[in-house]
């Protein structure tokens, strides 16, 4: 009776504590990946000008971008894979809601699974930035599933983190047309062509 009491904080202690661990990592999986120096702003996005120097066209490098994807995925799964459980170890004092006997006590040992492959997904955000001049982000959107094991209890959480890839600012208007890249459920990248 007392353990099914337990369950809800049990679930949800641990659900907060694994939710901060997967966000490290996918935070940390993206930094290495850019960290590599291959995913600067001007590797994934080409500015078309015209003679005067206009901005006419932003247009991705839909190859640079799958690139990106696979090894933020590959790298996601690699991180969340090396969570060791003593990361997630919630002590069972904790779980009594007093708090001198919070930390305390032998710790509830918590596990995660992986479920299926993290999806990535890219965004483009344009922003004024100042008189004649808009900052366009690339950002990616990560969100990863896993199932939570503790003893006698099983849940799963859903963890979305979005980080900004590259960003530039544009001075000038930017064009009327551009190329964008827009990742569906496929986790293919399509390029569009969008008439603001």
């Amino acid at each position: 009776a007392a353990a099914a009491q337990l369950r809800p904080i049990m679930g949800s202690m641990a659900t907060a504590r694994v939710s901060n661990v997967i966000h490290k990592a996918v935070a940390e999986a993206v930094t290495e990946t850019i960290g590599t120096g291959n995913y600067n702003y001007s590797d994934l996005i080409s500015l078309e000008k015209d003679a005067d120097g206009k901005i006419t066209a932003l247009t991705s490098n839909m190859i640079q971008f799958n690139q990106l994807q696979i090894e933020v995925s590959e790298n996601v799964m690699k991180k969340v894979g090396m969570v060791s459980s003593s990361e997630l170890s919630i002590p069972i004092g904790s779980l009594t809601g007093i708090a001198l006997l919070a930390g305390r006590g032998p710790d509830l040992h918590v596990r995660i699974l992986s479920v299926g492959t993290p999806s990535a997904e890219f965004e483009n955000r344009f922003t004024d930035a100042g008189i004649n001049q808009t900052k366009h982000q690339i950002v990616l959107n990560v969100e990863v599933t896993v199932r939570i094991l503790m003893p006698g209890y099983t849940t799963s959480t859903t963890v979305n983190h979005s980080l900004a890839v590259a960003e530039t600012v544009i001075v000038g208007s930017v064009p009327d047309t551009y190329t964008y890249f827009h990742s569906d459920s496929t986790n293919d990248v399509q390029e569009y062509v969008t008439n603001q």
